[in-house]
């Protein structure tokens, strides 16, 4: 499994509907990086070999001809002309079978250009002359051996690099591969679950399709695909296309997003649940802009778009704090809207590029926070890449090579603990993970299914995209969602709305999200097993109120709600079916907070509406008792409202004991909905 470097996730976003963040412009993520490590390695082949002497005795051969033909063949090496160089070196070696320096000089070649065979070959001859005369080349041939699968072989260089080399990074790059050595040989023993099936020609093409992003209910999936465009500055460039599942389950034809993509990179986008936002990564191009002179925070930046109906805004630049002169890339939105999780790159010792995961968190007044680097359990000296919050809010996916692993980059899973910290990363095994580069992996809000991006054999060409089942030990919390559409009760008219879901049990924010301004629908994911309050809002309306339990079966169907709102004028009611009390009691329990301060800051918003709290008891126990109790729990509600700076006048209290039902009282059900509290407007 392969793939390049940024990442696309499955998130619920919350952010301003009219952004403030400054416009920019261009240049993708992944196509850039795999430009820049092509150049850094070239630059890495020629600065590591020992430097060409003019002195034959200086080489570690004194034959004229060998080092004739060695120079001949570096010097195209320099020139990137791959047929000159192989050709020279290889005369040069075969001149001489103690002449190590144009043996080093095929390992990086071939290792550079792909052909991890031959470059063992090389440097296993340049170990078996003289391991000590180039150090790097016996680590170099224990990393391929890993890469191969050759763990017992690879284990001994490992070990043998460590006690050669003096250099510390590459020290410890040994001691790191001898543990990956010793993990990849158990693992590939106790092999995981794994059979991809490819995605179809919907979705794939002989071009490469990566970073796969699906809506909460598995209809919609977006992905980045490398196209050739000559308008481009490298040849090719990445945009973002969608494929619709069809009725019999297969992806449709895909189609670019044109509102969004451009000339430049597009890439490493995150798809929120619902569908309506894409966070996404562009790159500055070689002249330093994002196109048309426009400037961006740094190298890497993310940007925002929204989809109102079937149109897309025009992409945004998140700003600081996110933004910064570092590298920013690969985001994934939790599902509480609130929090973002991305890939930032800034530069260590000697240059190198560290990538850690940070989180930076949505506050009330609409802008985010200073980004927190995640813990050492996550991040590693190593590189972090390809991170997907889930929408359960609690399991973390990434790709790192820093942990123990099978050798490059692995997929990890790590969970958040009771005190908010991220447990330690656990390795999704073999043959998930390989002796290659594994990451961009996508578990959908069920947890059930995985997507990922792979050069296998049998695909329709470069990197396709494959969906497999991911086995128990490694899937999330079980997600379900909420489906709805947001109406003027009166008119029928689609209405822009803020869907807000809090868990009954602590009062605490769990998803929300803004209903489509055209179509009025939205959707929010929710963990199941628990209790929401939610609650529907719009400017000029008054709010809407219910109650759910997600149960915890993953056969439980998602629900599909009708929301319809009313103005606020006199005679509008809202039912608020949050609003909680203690059994035989008008005690209002802790539960019924969210719900009453919905209720003052309705009543704040509109300084001269007047309200009646009605309070109604099903038709259980006398009837005097009934209404008694009925006016008692209207009277704690006023009660709660005065002491939050609602004036008393503005408030009636009345009880109606059970006098007037809306349901049956024969069953269970329908005495839980005649146990209301409702507001009228006066």
């Amino acid at each position: 499994m392969q793939s390049t470097l940024n990442s696309c996730q499955l998130p619920v976003v919350r952010l301003p509907r009219q952004s403030a963040f400054a416009t920019a412009g261009s240049q993708g993520t992944s196509l850039y990086l795999r430009v820049l490590r092509n150049v850094l390695l070239a630059a890495y082949c020629l600065c590591q070999i020992p430097t060409v002497q003019a002195q034959s005795t200086k080489y570690t051969t004194t034959d004229k001809k060998a080092i004739k033909l060695y120079e001949s063949g570096a010097e195209c090496m320099r020139l990137r002309k791959w047929d000159c160089a192989e050709s020279g070196l290889k005369k040069a070696a075969a001149a001489d079978p103690r002449f190590i320096e144009p043996r080093i000089y095929l390992g990086e070649m071939y290792e550079q250009r792909g052909m991890p065979k031959e470059a063992m070959a090389m440097y296993a001859e340049v170990v078996a002359v003289n391991p000590g005369y180039f150090p790097p080349a016996t680590l170099h041939l224990a990393e391929l051996e890993l890469s191969q699968g050759m763990y017992a072989e690879a284990r001994k260089h490992f070990a043998m690099a460590k006690e050669l080399d003096r250099d510390p990074q590459r020290k410890q790059r040994a001691i790191k591969g001898m543990a990956n050595a010793d993990f990849a040989e158990h693992a590939v023993r106790q092999p995981v679950p794994f059979e991809p099936i490819n995605l179809g020609p919907g979705v794939n093409s002989k071009e490469p399709e990566y970073f796969p992003c699906v809506t909460a209910d598995d209809s919609t999936l977006m992905f980045t695909r490398l196209i050739p465009d000559e308008r481009s500055s490298y040849g090719k460039q990445e945009d973002f296309f969608v494929s619709h599942r069809t009725p019999d389950g297969a992806w449709g034809a895909a189609q670019p997003i044109t509102s969004v993509n451009t000339v430049d990179n597009e890439g490493a986008g995150t798809l929120t649940p619902d569908g309506r936002f894409i966070v996404f990564t562009k790159c500055a191009g070689m002249d330093g802009t994002y196109g048309k002179g426009v400037k961006g925070m740094g190298s890497c930046d993310l940007f925002i778009s929204r989809r109102m109906g079937d149109r897309w805004t025009k992409p945004e630049n998140l700003g600081p704090p996110v933004n910064t002169a570092n590298w920013e890339s690969q985001p994934s939105m939790g599902s509480d809207g609130r929090t973002l999780y991305f890939i930032r790159a800034t530069k260590g010792a000697g240059g190198q590029k560290n990538m850690d995961i940070y989180v930076t968190r949505l506050g009330d007044e609409g802008a985010f926070g200073t980004p927190e680097r995640l813990g050492d359990n996550v991040n590693t000296p190593g590189q972090e890449e390809s991170v997907q919050i889930h929408p359960d809010g609690k399991t973390l996916y990434f790709s790192s090579d820093g942990h123990p692993g099978m050798g490059g980059l692995d997929i990890y899973m790590s969970r958040m603990q009771e005190d908010g910290t991220w447990g330690q990363a656990l390795n999704l095994g073999y043959p998930i993970n390989t002796g290659g580069d594994e990451n961009s992996l996508l578990v959908s809000a069920d947890g059930r299914l995985a997507y990922f991006a792979s050069d296998r054999e049998g695909g329709f060409g470069d990197l396709d995209l494959y969906g497999f089942e991911l086995y128990p030990e490694a899937r999330p919390l079980a997600v379900s969602y909420i489906r709805g559409k947001v109406t003027d009760k009166a008119t029928g008219r689609p209405l822009e709305a803020d869907v807000e879901l809090f868990g009954l049990a602590n009062g605490k924010l769990a998803t929300a999200a803004y209903s489509d301004p055209v179509t009025g629908e939205f959707l929010v994911c929710l963990p199941r097993g628990f209790d929401y309050a939610l609650n529907a809002s719009a400017e000029g309306y008054l709010f809407f109120s219910k109650n759910y339990s997600v149960v915890q079966s993953e056969t439980a169907k998602p629900l599909d709600l009708d929301v319809r709102l009313e103005r606020i004028e006199k005679g509008g009611k809202i039912e608020l079916r949050n609003i909680f009390f203690e059994t035989a009691s008008y005690a209002l329990l802790p539960a019924s907070t969210v719900e009453l301060e919905k209720l003052v800051k309705l009543m704040k918003s509109n300084v001269e509406m007047r309200i009646e709290v009605g309070g109604h008891t099903d038709n259980v126990g006398k009837d005097a008792a009934n209404q008694v109790l009925s006016e008692q729990r209207a009277n704690a509600v006023r009660s709660f409202l005065m002491d939050h700076g609602i004036a008393g006048d503005r408030i009636v209290a009345k009880g109606y004991g059970a006098t007037t039902p809306v349901a049956t009282n024969d069953t269970d059900e329908g005495r839980a909905l005649n146990r209301r509290t409702e507001v009228t407007v006066l």
